[in-house]
C-alpha cells in the first residue's frame, strides 16, 4: 500500500487502533477481526509488543486489503526496514527521526513521526512527511492542539496519547485527520466482547464528530 493509499485509508477511518502489549498472532487475529467488524480497519502493531512482526504478517495474510496494517514505535532505520520487509502499510513513531522518515519514503510508505512543538512540525513537514503524529497530546489538551494548528492548518495531524471515547470526537472536530489510541483493545488480555463494545462506541463517536447520518445509533 503506497503512501497516498494508506493516508486515504487512515483519513477515511479516522482512528488508528494501537495494539500494544500481548498481541501475538493467535491473540491479534481475533482482535483485528472484531475491529474490522466494528468499522475500524487501520491497525497499528508496535515494535515493543509480543511478536509484533509476526502478528502484522498474520493479519496481512488473513485479511488482505481489508486491513491497513502498520507498525508503530519505530525508533531506528533498521526497525523501519524490518517492518517494511514484513509488509507494513505505514510506520508510526513517538519521535521525529529523519532516518526513519527517509527509510519509509524510499519505500513509498506512509510515515507518521511523533512531534509536539511547532518547530518539529515544520521540520518534519519540510521533509515531505504527510501525516504528523501529535504526541503526547492528551495531557496537553485540546487547547494546545487548537493553538498549534492555528498557524499550521495546512498540515495533517493524527492526535495520540491519552485518546479515548471522551475526547476523540473533540480532536476530530478541532481538525485532526485521525486519532490514534489503544483504548478499544487494552493490553491483549481483554475479552472480545469488551473490545467489540469499545470499538463500536469509538466508531460512533468519530462518526458523530464528522456528522455522519445515524452515527449516534448502536
Amino acid at each position: 500500500m503506497d503512501t497516498s493509499t494508506a493516508l486515504a485509508r487512515i483519513e477515511r477511518c479516522g482512528i488508528v487502533v494501537v495494539l500494544r502489549g500481548r498481541f501475538p498472532p493467535n491473540t491479534a487475529l481475533p482482535v483485528v477481526e472484531t475491529l474490522l467488524q466494528a468499522g475500524l480497519d487501520a491497525i497499528e502493531f508496535t515494535t515493543n509488543s509480543a511478536q509484533a512482526l509476526e502478528a502484522l504478517q498474520a493479519a496481512r495474510a488473513a485479511f488482505g486489503a481489508d486491513v491497513c496494517a502498520g507498525m508503530g514505535t519505530v525508533l531506528e532505520a533498521d526497525a523501519a526496514q524490518r517492518a517494511l520487509n514484513a509488509g507494513a502499510d505505514f510506520l508510526v513513531a513517538p519521535s521525529f527521526s529523519p532516518a526513519v522518515v527517509a527509510a519509509a519514503q524510499a519505500a513509498d510508505r506512509l510515515i507518521a513521526p511523533g512531534v509536539i512543538t511547532p518547530t518539529e512540525c515544520v521540520d518534519a513537514w519540510a521533509l515531505g512527511v504527510r501525516l504528523l503524529k501529535l504526541f503526547p497530546i492528551g495531557p496537553l489538551g485540546l487547547d494546545y492542539f487548537r493553538t498549534l494548528r492555528g498557524p499550521l492548518d495546512q498540515m495533517a495531524f493524527m492526535c495520540n496519547g491519552g485518546i479515548d471515547d471522551a475526547n476523540a470526537g473533540e480532536f476530530i472536530r478541532a481538525g485532526a485527520l485521525a486519532c490514534g489510541t489503544g483504548w478499544p483493545v487494552g493490553d491483549g488480555s481483554s475479552p472480545l466482547e469488551w473490545v467489540r463494545d469499545r470499538a463500536r462506541r469509538l466508531r460512533r463517536v468519530v462518526d458523530a464528530a464528522r456528522g455522519v447520518p445515524g452515527s449516534l445509533m448502536v
